[in-house]
């Protein structure tokens, strides 16, 4: 019998010491919080990030069902607050980043003609200035992994080879400057030599809150995505590091 319960301890301490861990920014909703579920569901210690977790009842509710997810408080926007927290997680080795908070900024902000030009600093500080600090902030804790991955959440209508008509100036613009920011990174050399990748991936035309009133013919469920980018996330290598994909595989111009 104690050959099994130490044969037992070694088992279970050896799976805890094997599970990997993904943090996710802009976990409480939609396709942040899909992927936190999916991944606790996967065994993966999870680490989801919200700005005011207080007021997420879902998040919280999927943290008190699955003890391998941690709830933080970040707000991506706020350098100091990334700082602090890359400083209490500096022993977190950390698998997966998901670089997943954004914002649209809304529809009828962006009509030319009728800009509220205020709406462009927030979009461009939490879309593109937040990833670039999380991952400049955590690029030691990715690099002590062994997946050694960043994935950025794009967007299709970041790509200037597919213009089709006026709409959200701004959010596609943050999108373009999400992907030219994060090839440059992956092409600096503190990322290159720590053998870290960088992902940019699009995870289609989602059904959640932040298409809420577009025609759902041609949505994704939120599940669909998700599914789709996690087979994705487990693909990308060194040699795909600083390219763009669709999440269902394919390549993408922009």
């Amino acid at each position: 019998m104690l050959r099994i319960a130490t044969l037992l301890i070694v088992f279970f301490s050896l799976s805890a010491a094997e599970a990997a861990t993904v943090m996710i920014t802009g976990a409480s909703r939609g396709i942040g919080f899909e992927f936190t579920k999916r991944y606790a569901e996967e065994g993966w210690d999870v680490i989801a990030t919200s700005r005011t977790p207080a007021d997420d009842k879902p998040l919280q509710d999927l943290a008190k069902q699955y003890d391998n997810v941690s709830i933080e408080t970040l707000d991506v926007t706020d350098h100091a607050g990334v700082d602090a927290l890359a400083a209490k997680l500096k022993d977190t080795a950390i698998d997966v980043l998901i670089n997943n908070a954004g914002i649209a900024g809304g529809r009828n902000t962006q009509d030319f003609g009728n800009i509220d030009y205020s709406v462009f600093d927030d979009v461009m500080k939490i879309n593109v200035l937040g990833p670039l600090k999380v991952t400049e902030a955590f690029l030691g804790h990715v690099a002590a992994s062994e997946q050694k991955k960043i994935i950025n959440i794009s967007s299709s209508e970041g790509r200037l080879s597919s213009v089709r008509g006026s709409r959200q100036p701004f959010y596609r613009a943050s999108k373009s400057a999400l992907n030219m920011v994060m090839v440059n990174v992956s092409q600096h050399p503190a990322v290159k030599e720590k053998g870290v990748i960088i992902g940019i991936l699009t995870p289609g035309f989602v059904d959640t809150d932040f298409t809420a009133g577009l025609p759902k013919q041609f949505m994704k469920t939120v599940e669909t995505s998700v599914s789709q980018s996690m087979v994705m996330i487990e693909k990308y290598d060194v040699e795909m590091s600083g390219k763009y994909y669709a999440n269902e595989g394919e390549e993408m111009s922009w």
